[in-house]
């Protein structure tokens, strides 16, 4: 594998080395988040901050996860299951936004396009009515179960069951729990190997992905696949940094996952909001436009995934 043969020192020193700098890109981020929360800072900055530190927390988990062996698997193991719920708690706030962002955009690009026809004896005053009914019904929804989430984050983050994690991760940033077997061993002999499960893992996911929509009916029971196949690419890429490798491919191959995965809740959340008892018909209808539209940009999620993980063979 390129880019591990010359790493330096034991696997316990790579590891260590790795996990201190996620560690302190936790502890950055915190104290930014905290200050931009005292300072009334806008919410771009908070959302930069909040997303700086769950990158570090999943970047932790997932190392932990990969390398467990090179370190204390009691403390791995505990520090692990609290950062997975950290990362998730503080994820529910910006997925909410992100989905109304979708949403709405979606709804403008397509009540002025040909992609949203007017139904056959609807007037085209009909329709922007229903588009306008369609983004209020949405707003109302998301902004509810955002407030929610925000109120979840805010005492997550200020529970002690945080405050045990932030101090763990100070701990972790200065002074990493290893094996004192393992972790004298050679990268190539320990790292390098665990490393290539994760890969393994990440292939077969891919291996036994649902067939391709033109082949089948979209079925919405097939995104939890994808889905895995975007957490074991994000431990995949994880694992590579942690050797110093180039991990740009992967990187560009995860963020058409995260669109697969963006625009698969979005359609979920315009079908829930087609659910509403008495909603008009043109609302109705507008919904169903838009839950078209994100499925479509699911099924273009998966091809620019297949795209760029299995390009096809130069033709000669």
């Amino acid at each position: 594998m390129a880019g591990t043969a010359g790493t330096a020192g034991t696997a316990g020193e790579v590891l260590g080395a790795y996990l201190r700098a996620q560690a302190t890109a936790f502890l950055r981020a915190l104290r930014l988040h905290d200050e931009g929360a005292a300072s009334g800072a806008d919410a771009a900055e908070g959302s930069d901050a909040a997303r700086s530190l769950r990158g570090a927390a999943r970047r932790i988990s997932g190392s932990l996860a990969t390398f467990r062996v090179v370190t204390e698997s009691s403390w791995a193991d505990a520090l692990r299951t609290e950062l997975v719920w950290l990362s998730s708690t503080l994820a529910d706030e910006h997925a909410y936004a992100a989905r109304l962002t979708r949403l709405m955009d979606a709804l403008h690009r397509l009540s002025g396009s040909p992609e949203f026809p007017v139904p056959r004896g609807a007037a085209a005053g009909s329709l922007t009515v229903g588009s306008a009914r369609a983004g209020a019904l949405l707003e109302r929804q998301l902004t509810l179960a955002r407030t929610r989430a925000h109120s979840a984050t805010l005492q997550a983050l200020g529970s002690s069951r945080f405050h045990a994690v932030a101090d763990a991760v100070a701990v972790l940033a200065s002074e990493v729990p290893l094996d004192p077997v393992a972790a004298r061993g050679r990268v190539g002999e320990v790292l390098v190997p665990l490393a290539a499960v994760a890969e393994t893992r990440l292939a077969a996911a891919v291996d036994v992905l649902p067939p391709a929509p033109e082949a089948h009916p979209y079925n919405p029971d097939h995104d939890g696949p994808w889905n895995e196949v975007r957490r074991l690419l994000r431990v995949h890429r994880y694992a590579r940094e942690t050797l110093g490798e180039d991990v740009a491919r992967l990187a560009v191959a995860g963020e058409a996952l995260d669109r697969h995965r963006d625009a698969a809740e979005a359609a979920a959340a315009s079908a829930t909001a087609a659910r509403t008892p008495r909603i008009a018909p043109a609302t109705a209808y507008a919904l169903g436009v838009l839950h078209a539209d994100q499925r479509h940009e699911v099924e273009a999620a998966r091809f620019t995934f297949h795209d760029l993980w299995l390009p096809a063979p130069a033709v000669p």
